[in-house]
């Protein structure tokens, strides 16, 4: 039954053909080993690929890229390994208020290298254990 023959049933116009095409629709079955669709919602859903991006700063100008990956929701490992010491203390510094502003995380990787992630991004575990305490360590 359409919208029209609805409101015009409602309206008590043309009240017993509405009828006798409801009582028609009803009496209506459906073969056996047929089943209606329902309310079925698929649980599946494609995962969308995760990438994890790679920086190597030459400079602190380069710093905002990273901060850009990190509020796009990417995973970005930085080498701090061609910066001077002072500008590696900037980047750090910079890239930890854009971690603690997005609710993301930093964590070590080598004395020279970090891991920053967005907030859905859980890392677990440390290597920095395995690192000799006499490296020339940035990060310490």
């Amino acid at each position: 039954m359409n919208f029209m023959e609805r409101v015009m049933m409602f309206f008590g116009i043309n009240e017993e053909e509405g009828q006798a095409r409801f009582v028609t629709e009803s009496d209506e079955e459906q073969p056996s080993g047929v089943r209606g669709r329902g309310n079925v919602v698929s649980l599946h859903t494609a995962q969308k690929q995760v990438r994890v991006m790679l920086a190597e700063p030459r400079s602190f100008d380069e710093v905002q890229n990273i901060a850009d990956y990190l509020k796009n929701n990417r995973t970005t490992v930085v080498s701090l390994q061609r910066l001077p010491k002072d500008e590696a203390f900037r980047v750090i510094d910079f890239l930890s208020g854009t971690v603690y502003a997005l609710n993301g995380s930093i964590s070590k990787l080598s004395p020279e290298t970090i891991i920053v992630s967005p907030p859905n991004v859980d890392i677990q575990g440390s290597i920095s254990e395995l690192i000799p305490d006499d490296a020339n360590d940035l990060l310490r």
